[in-house]
């Protein structure tokens, strides 16, 4: 199959087009209303520095169910005993960097976080679009993620942590949020280790669009972000803020 030239008109070729290995288009840019076209179709940007960007929709695509994500016996004992502290949108700009920073390697090489993806992202957060869910240890942010929230649908984009179960610990923070709120699931983007052992699963392309379907992701539904600001204890309790 072909992969599509995008010019500055706002659209993406349909996601069937998509090469056997996920990519979709290339060109175009990050302005807020393509980025939000983009995760609305179930199409996201992921790239290296110095290249075009890229856009995927990959097949199968790996997903998170609220209802089904999986916390270990010995996750359990550690969240009764670490006091982290969860919040949410308290430091977007400071997750993005530790996800970034996080993937650097020595010759400093490594990240798809360019900085024109975080300058992106941080507009999109900015917007009320993009969220972050911070790990504290005191004062110091050990671990995070981020992503995008359209309808009933969290994008997640990227997670780090400098400390023991930070990044799992947020995870499941998450979860209990989003299937408080009555999400349809966390789209995960890439299969990892590290989610499957979390309850990720794969799922068909076409599945993954009657999600955002049912979801009501436009053009189904409005477009809007249901993802409100709540702070919540290391318990998983919430707390308006």
């Amino acid at each position: 199959m072909p992969c599509y030239q995008l010019d500055d008109e706002l659209w993406f070729p349909p996601v069937v087009a998509a090469e056997d290995y996920g990519l979709l288009a290339v060109g175009g840019d990050l302005s807020p209303e393509r980025l939000l076209l983009a995760y609305s179709l179930g199409v996201f940007p992921w790239y290296n520095p110095g290249e075009p960007i890229l856009w995927w929709s990959p097949d199968p695509r790996c997903v998170l169910f609220p209802s089904a994500v999986h916390i270990s016996r010995s996750l359990q004992r550690f969240m009764r005993k670490q006091p982290y502290r969860i919040s949410f949108n308290e430091n977007f700009i400071g997750v993005i960097s530790g996800c970034r920073s996080s993937r650097v390697t020595l010759d400093g090489s490594g990240t798809w976080i360019t900085p024109e993806m975080e300058k992106a992202y941080t507009h999109l957060h900015q917007l009320g679009f993009a969220h972050s869910v911070e790990c504290w240890d005191g004062d110091q942010l050990v671990g995070g993620l981020y992503g995008i929230c359209i309808g009933r649908i969290f994008f997640g984009e990227s997670m780090f942590s400098y400390s023991r179960n930070a990044s799992k610990v947020v995870l499941v923070h998450l979860m209990e949020y989003l299937q408080q709120k009555g999400f349809e699931l966390l789209d995960c983007q890439q299969t990892t280790d590290h989610l499957v052992s979390m309850g990720a699963v794969e799922i068909s392309r076409q599945e993954f669009q009657q999600h955002l379907h049912k979801a009501q992701v436009p053009p189904y539904g409005s477009l809007e972000s249901n993802f409100t600001t709540e702070t919540l204890s290391h318990r998983g309790k919430p707390r308006k803020t």
